[in-house]
């Protein structure tokens, strides 16, 4: 493998989409993020409409079972919530685009979902509030009035989705290889530096 799969953890309103795309450009590997959620609603043979509300949403009682070690009756799939099908399909997604090979992933706990894979690299974009509130305005057509909520909301979804799926702190540095202030080095700066730290990753020993 030439290069590690890379994962992206991201502040809303950081980059952090747009600059995975351009690392994926960059290296000439594959992109994964809404192309995820394409392939779950392929699978469940559900509307990709009704499912983007349910993406990235705390798990319901059958993921708090699984993480609570529990059996819960595999015969009631019927009575799973929406966003639990939908966080299950797209680990299994995950995980089958990592054996494919090298790639970038954005979000969906890839990083802890790939814990175990040592060819794994995992990043966290970041970046000042107020960077975030500007970037988002500029580039997601969202108006001024609305976007300080939304930018709260947002954040405050992904991180309890993250808290609760993985056990762990999504702001905690010690899940990444590298965390990344966009704001401070700007979108292209921090696509550099990423492909750069990407192209230096030691290739792991694999067993013999």
């Amino acid at each position: 493998m030439k290069h590690p799969i890379i994962t992206i953890e991201r502040e809303y309103g950081s980059g952090g989409s747009v600059i995975g795309k351009m690392v994926a450009e960059q290296l000439g590997i594959p992109f994964y993020n809404h192309e995820i959620l394409e392939l779950a609603s392929e699978r469940l043979g559900e509307p990709i409409s009704k499912l983007e509300g349910a993406e990235e949403s705390s798990p319901k009682s059958f993921l708090y079972a699984l993480l609570m070690n529990t059996n819960p009756a595999r015969t009631m799939e019927d009575n799973i919530p929406v966003s639990d099908k939908l966080y299950i399909t797209e680990t299994q997604i995950i995980k089958e685009l990592a054996e494919q090979g090298s790639c970038v992933i954005v979000g969906r706990c890839a990083n802890w979902i790939l814990r175990d894979n040592p060819f794994k690299f995992s990043a966290f974009i970041y970046a000042r509030r107020d960077f975030r509130l500007r970037y988002a305005q500029e580039n997601y057509g969202v108006s001024a009035k609305e976007i300080d909520t939304m930018l709260s909301r947002i954040d405050s979804r992904r991180e309890k989705f993250y808290n609760i799926n993985t056990g762990g702190n999504w702001h905690d540095k010690g899940n990444y290889a590298l965390c990344l202030n966009s704001g401070q080095l700007g979108i292209d700066g921090t696509t550099q530096i990423l492909v750069s730290a990407v192209e230096h990753f030691p290739e792991p020993k694999t067993a013999e």
